[in-house]
């Protein structure tokens, strides 16, 4: 049984993929399968170039901006609280 042939990458050809991650925003995963790698190989070679990702979207948002909840879901929640601890009553 005859295994695959390993190919070979050039470095220019590896520094492209791996800046298309950087500044793409997209998953290394996404990337990979565009290329027709695997993700282990395209990670290896993240890691090798010391290349950082670029912050999603989702990323991106600020920490200190707590979304707190609104009086309406304050008083909910507050009336779910004190009701898990009441017994049912009997019917």
């Amino acid at each position: 049984m005859e295994g695959r042939q390993r190919r070979s990458f050039t470095d220019d050809y590896k520094r492209q993929a791996v800046d298309l991650v950087a500044s793409s925003g997209r998953s290394i995963g996404s990337v990979a399968k565009e290329l027709g790698l695997r993700d282990s190989v395209l990670r290896r070679w993240m890691e090798q170039r010391g290349a950082r990702l670029e912050p999603t979207a989702a990323t991106r948002r600020p920490t200190t901006q707590a979304t707190l909840p609104s009086a309406d879901h304050a008083a909910e929640i507050a009336r779910l609280q004190r009701n898990r601890y009441e017994l049912p009553r009997p019917r």
